[in-house]
């Protein structure tokens, strides 16, 4: 039987913050554990709580972002909870008002052709491309807890990670797929990684998801919910939630009952696991924190969150395909990191200003970038978020494009100039001019290599004027490109290909 799935995730990103949210301290991974505290994020008795401001600012950016609201005023409250991560037994969070409130975004998803619905079945991906919007709920900022090392029979505690700022995005149920939730994962880390305020490293928990599912029959509304905790990966997060949304239809299916509780994604396994019974808002007890004010935004506050925003990577991809002409996925992989796309404006802001046309300008660099360029990326270990560091830096790129979109050089040339590039640290027009380079274009030189190539291909000639007699046309055409590739082969790819075939027909006929 078919069922309708509803999914909605809670996304918590480490902000950038040099210390935590709360206190002081140094926030970074990796450290030595339990050196970066104090006593407000051990939770002594008697110690205040400051809130970090740059906190509260990077938390309304991505709000913003997200089309949140942002209100007039907002506050924290005491979460309870009893467990080693956290010392004083309580986080401090928001719940009643956050900071952001009421948003949008807009993912790519896909229709079911057969039926006209995206109903949630596991594994299903088929059918046609479309814009779904996913409610955010709200986005609130609170502390992080601790991270508890389990090794046999012992558990470890390091506190490090202990009130370093986090911001919780929680969305309403509107997602139906695993694949839509991992778009819509994959689209929030872009944004934050564009933003500037979360790396984004699901890897190192700065980003990590708890996903929240239920299924019923089409048009009942939600069924019992299950939450998926602590999902390091998109991946997982598709896994995981279609996973789920298989054995949930099975124990329908069976006649038995869902129950309301937390599961953990084994991994080694591809399965969910029991965690514990699912906790409700009430089992928190929160209540307003006593030791921080209310914050109410000013005007400057308000203006230096908009005025930190940047445009976003769905939006920038866009105008790349309608103004340039780049098709989806050229835009889609030049947009991947901030970095990239920067690089790639800033090249073709200067092939544009040595004379080249923007649209083609803006193809032969996507071209170098996404082929040549990514290749020695990856050779030289170089991440594409630090394209910034690359020696061929994007006024180099783009005097490479001009010089090929000029006739200047040939492909071949060029590519052995990036190489001279990066081993050198020269601009490619210093190379060229030192090894001597530039297109040959004088007729007489030309005609010189080509009377050696038709000495030593003279069969190949002799066959060529065979077939333009017997109206091989085909035939023909091909010998001549074998003999133009002579040609360019013994003068180290700086002939004119032009000039060469048009000497090389004339012997020909």
């Amino acid at each position: 039987m078919q069922y309708q799935s509803f999914i909605g995730l809670e996304v918590h990103i480490h902000l950038l913050t040099k210390t935590k949210v709360f206190c002081g301290c140094r926030s970074a991974f990796g450290d030595e554990p339990n050196t970066n505290v104090c006593p407000v994020c051990l939770g002594y008795p008697g110690v205040l709580p400051s809130l970090n401001i740059e906190a509260m600012r990077m938390g309304c950016m991505v709000a913003r972002a997200l089309n949140c609201r942002i209100p007039e005023k907002t506050w924290f409250e005491r979460k309870q909870y009893f467990y080693p991560d956290m010392t004083k037994n309580y986080q401090i969070s928001q719940f009643a008002c956050p900071l952001g409130q009421e948003g949008y975004v807009d993912i790519e998803s896909k229709q079911d052709l057969a039926d006209g619905t995206a109903l949630g079945k596991a594994g299903h991906s088929s059918g046609m491309a479309f814009k779904k919007r996913v409610r955010i709920k709200e986005c609130h900022l609170e502390e992080d807890a601790g991270k508890m090392i389990h090794t046999g029979s012992v558990s470890l505690l390091d506190y490090n990670r202990a009130g370093v700022s986090l911001l919780e995005i929680v969305t309403e149920p509107d997602m139906e797929t695993g694949e839509e939730a991992e778009r819509f994962i994959q689209q929030l880390r872009r944004t934050v990684r564009y933003l500037g305020v979360c790396d984004g490293n699901m890897e190192e928990g700065s980003l990590r998801a708890d996903a929240n599912v239920s299924i019923n029959f089409p048009g009942k509304g939600l069924g019992r919910k299950v939450e998926i905790k602590n999902l390091n990966s998109s991946r997982f997060v598709r896994l995981g939630l279609n996973y789920e949304i298989q054995r949930q239809g099975e124990m329908l299916d069976a006649g038995k009952t869902v129950v309301q509780e937390t599961r953990l994604w084994n991994e080694n396994r591809d399965e969910t696991m029991p965690m514990r019974t699912k906790e409700n808002a009430q089992d928190y007890r929160y209540f307003p924190e006593p030791d921080l004010p209310v914050f109410s935004p000013d005007a400057a506050f308000l203006k230096s969150v908009e005025e930190s925003l940047v445009e976003l990577p769905v939006s920038r991809a866009k105008r790349f395909e309608k103004d340039l002409g780049l098709n989806g996925e050229q835009a889609d992989l030049v947009c991947e990191e901030k970095a990239s796309a920067d690089y790639f404006e800033a090249a073709l802001s200067a092939a544009v200003s040595a004379g080249l046309e923007p649209k083609d300008a803006a193809l032969r660099i996507v071209n170098w970038l996404l082929q040549d360029i990514k290749h020695i990326l990856s050779r030289e270990g170089i991440p594409l978020h630090d394209i910034g560091s690359f020696k061929l830096n994007p006024k180099r790129l783009a005097a490479l494009v001009a010089l090929v979109g000029g006739g200047q050089i040939s492909v071949k040339i060029a590519k052995q100039t990036l190489e001279a590039v990066l081993a050198e640290d020269k601009d490619p027009e210093v190379i060229i001019k030192e090894r001597g380079w530039e297109r040959l274009s004088d007729p007489a030189k030309i005609a010189e290599i080509v009377q050696a190539v038709y000495k030593a291909e003279e069969a190949a000639f002799a066959e060529a004027r065979e077939a333009a007699a017997g109206g091989n046309g085909k035939r023909r055409q091909t010998l001549t490109a074998f003999l133009v590739g002579k040609v360019l082969a013994a003068s180290s790819g700086r002939a004119d290909p032009k000039i060469a075939g048009a000497q090389i027909e004339a012997l020909i006929h």
